[in-house]
């Protein structure tokens, strides 16, 4: 994995929106949805769909500590990949993508300024259609080199030329030697 891609993965560990069902009775529902099926649910915890049932009704307040211990690993399993994706979702359509770095950054601009790279520490929020890009090209296997792109055309349109106000004469941005980078969204 890349330093972008890992980025992406400590976001998506990092913020939890809401918690997963605590009671057995919400777990066991939650797998139902999940699942479709009381016999689906008893296959994948080991049980009979009669118990699975009666967990659900909440005939039976507690299950045996390995059934326990099955319903809550299938509810995590389950669980999280939604919340990410409901997060990313909506960074995507509307929240945009915070990224803190930093790195070097180099820049070609117009004669008479200078194109050294040099460190920065920068956070910058990027608008929602450079977190769909973002997202877009790590779920299709891209490079972290084209991720970097990516953020780095977010840096210049925001940071170094401020939405359209300045640098204008500034054409391609380069992030190099990063020291670290964390997104949040």
């Amino acid at each position: 994995m890349g330093e972008i891609e890992d980025a992406i993965e400590r976001a998506d560990r990092e913020a939890f929106t809401k918690d997963p069902p605590k009671t057995l009775k919400g777990q066991v529902g939650f797998l139902l949805k999940q699942l479709g099926s009381a016999k689906a649910v008893a296959q994948e915890l080991g049980v009979t769909a009669d118990s699975v049932n009666r967990y659900r009704r909440g005939a039976r307040k507690h299950a045996r500590a390995d059934v326990a211990a099955k319903i809550d690993d299938a509810v995590k399993a389950r669980w999280q990949p939604l919340v990410r994706k409901r997060r990313q979702k909506q960074a995507a359509a509307s929240g945009g993508i915070t990224v803190e770095t930093r790195a070097r950054f180099g820049y070609t601009s117009s004669a008479g300024s200078t194109d050294d790279g040099r460190f920065r520490r920068l956070t910058v929020h990027l608008p929602a259609t450079y977190a769909q890009r973002l997202f877009d090209a790590r779920d299709t296997g891209a490079s972290d080199q084209a991720m970097r792109g990516i953020i780095a055309e977010g840096f210049k349109e925001v940071y170094f030329q401020d939405g359209g106000g300045r640098a204008m004469g500034l054409s391609d941005v380069e992030i190099n030697d990063i020291d670290y980078l964390d997104l949040d969204y």
